[in-house]
């Protein structure tokens, strides 16, 4: 399953794998985790089409358990290249198996919501949006730390930081990338 969004987005954000709409719709993020991260970018100024989303994995896999090691290795030349093609000033890992491509020793409950710079590149760690549908405790967590994201790309919109836009050029909002 390939990515998609803007192809000069300055925010990616990584998921785990597919899922069963996902796999069924051949686009990320469309059943009900995906429209609570359109309520949440919503929340910070931002729209779906702001933004790349892509996963580790880009293939669901059987009967939706976490993705093995060989498969998000096999996978990661895909998600190397679509980094290097969108060059994003920051990536927000969702869950821990997101977070593990960068930071594998991490816990996403200790380090989520706290910038680290990996690459030259601003690394944001959150709860996958699932975590609430399943926990509904975990709601206003995953709300807040949306909030500290949105503060976060607030910052880096001031003078000399690599701004992410909350309204792209009209040429930059009609170009859109699909991509594996």
């Amino acid at each position: 399953m390939p990515g998609e969004g803007a192809h000069n987005a300055s925010l990616m954000f990584v998921g785990e794998g597919p899922g069963f709409n996902e796999d069924r719709q051949g686009r990320p993020f469309v059943g009900a985790a995906g429209q609570y991260l359109n309520e949440l970018l919503h929340s910070i100024g931002l729209k779906r089409e702001d933004v790349f989303i892509t996963n580790m994995v880009k293939c669901r896999p059987p009967n939706n358990r976490d993705p093995y090691p060989g498969e998000i290795n096999a996978c990661s030349g895909y998600l190397n290249a679509q980094i290097e093609t969108i060059r994003p000033a920051v990536i927000v890992p969702l869950g821990r198996h997101a977070l593990a491509r960068w930071f594998p020793r991490d816990s996403i409950s200790k380090v989520r919501a706290r910038p680290r710079t990996f690459n030259g590149i601003t690394v944001f760690p959150l709860y996958h949006p699932a975590a609430a549908l399943h926990n509904g405790a975990l709601r206003a967590t995953i709300e807040a730390d949306f909030a500290k994201l949105g503060a976060l790309l607030k910052e880096r919109e001031s003078p000399g930081a690599n701004a992410v836009s909350d309204t792209p050029d009209e040429a930059d909002n009609s170009q859109q990338l699909s991509m594996f």
